[in-house]
């Protein structure tokens, strides 16, 4: 008989599958979404409601602080128009300024600090000024970008944007 060669066994080895990094890559989705959740959560602006501890339903606690509040209006020709408080009561007559260094600039530093100064009279030192901010059909987006840029440039956090005007805003841009 001839010898025929030894047919070599090969060793077996066991069929595992190693979870490890797909575990590893399941936790960082897990996070992933959770912190993208997190960051699309609306953010809530509050527009300075007094508190309705010592007042009636209809009395006082549904209506705005209007000594926090300041409105722009935005016009062409790089001009703005701003007043303090409501429009029917404002705190401080409309008056026209523009963007320059003696403009908004320092109208939104007097306001603010006056604004926190009340803000601290009535026990709330934290309430600061709300800024509305209503650009005409006639401003241009520029303008409405260095508004913005002044907001973040004096630290504002409390103010919105709005393309509704009362009548008596149309006869404030209306008349130049």
């Amino acid at each position: 008989m001839q010898n025929l060669p030894k047919k070599v066994r090969s060793k077996k080895l066991s069929a595992k599958v190693d979870l490890t990094a797909m575990v590893s890559v399941s936790f960082l989705l897990i996070i992933f979404f959770m912190v993208v959740g997190e960051l699309a959560k609306p953010k809530i602006l509050e527009y300075g409601m007094p508190d309705c501890d010592d007042c009636g339903e209809y009395f006082g606690c549904r209506y705005i602080d209007e000594n926090r509040i300041l409105t722009i209006l935005l016009d062409d020709n790089d001009e703005m128009i701003i007043y303090s408080g409501l429009i029917d009561y404002p705190t401080e007559t409309p008056k026209k300024i523009n963007y320059s260094k003696n403009g908004i600039r320092k109208e939104l530093i007097q306001k603010s600090k006056i604004v926190l100064e009340y803000s601290k009279n009535i026990g709330k030192p934290k309430n600061g000024i709300i800024v509305i901010i209503k650009p005409s059909q006639k401003s241009n987006y520029g303008n409405l970008v260095n508004i913005l840029d002044k907001m973040k440039i004096l630290n504002i956090q409390n103010y919105s944007i709005l393309n509704e005007f009362t009548a008596e805003e149309e006869k404030l841009l209306a008349v130049r």
